[in-house]
């Protein structure tokens, strides 16, 4: 049904977890493991290095040399087309805050099922990025908790279309279904999402929906 190869990224210190993933995700027939990477430091080394960047980059956040944190920070900021998954041991709220602070397009605790991680992988594949209610809940909560960091971008700009279109894709809807529900085509959805991304400042889809729901521009879906 998909045509198009994802190629993914692995960083995780762990030898016996970075296998166990790699065998996990090769068993899908559209993913390919583009690299292995034992730290942040030989991950953002692949990335420089690397003929074709990967789609996705899983990573952990506990390593030596550079930690996934670090690591996530570089590449949101040198490859944006990357997206990039982190993996936990850990699911506190202060980690998730920071982690879509950063820019981390979803995240995953090292315990989730196989079944979980394929699914993961191509929601932000698809979407862009891949939180669920209560994630989003928790955004919600510690933005008015001015703990995250608050953009300084102003709302005012932004049309009642762009606003419609940025609900949709806080509800996780696809380009296509968002053009299905607007009656307008795929490529006016891009325009509108690009023209959100410019008028909020945003690097990615992520921070749009941290723009959103910061500015309180969207309703929160339960059960998403």
């Amino acid at each position: 049904m998909n045509t198009h190869t994802i190629k993914i990224g692995l960083a995780d210190d762990e030898e016996l977890f970075r296998k166990g993933i790699k065998f996990i995700l090769e068993r899908e027939t559209d993913f390919e493991i583009a690299f292995e990477a034992e730290n942040g430091a030989d991950l953002l080394k692949e990335l420089e290095t690397a003929s074709n960047l990967p789609d996705i980059v899983l990573t952990d956040l506990k390593m030596p040399m550079i930690n996934g944190i670090e690591a996530t920070r570089e590449v949101v900021k040198k490859y944006p087309s990357v997206k990039v998954i982190a993996l936990t041991s850990y699911n506190s709220r202060a980690f998730i805050a920071n982690m879509i602070d950063l820019g981390a397009a979803s995240f995953l605790v090292k315990n989730s099922t196989p079944k979980t991680v394929v699914h993961t992988i191509r929601e932000v594949v698809t979407k862009g990025f891949h939180y669920n209610y209560e994630v989003m809940k928790i955004i919600q909560e510690e933005l008015e908790g001015a703990s995250m960091y608050r953009t300084a971008s102003s709302a005012e700009d932004i049309t009642s279309r762009e606003k419609e279109v940025l609900q949709l894709i806080c509800d996780q809807l696809t380009t296509y279904e968002i053009g299905a529900k607007m009656f307008i085509s795929p490529r006016t959805v891009e325009g509108h999402r690009n023209n959100l991304l410019a008028k909020t400042d945003s690097k990615n889809v992520a921070g749009l929906v941290l723009f959103a729901i910061q500015h309180k521009l969207v309703i929160l879906q339960g059960g998403i």
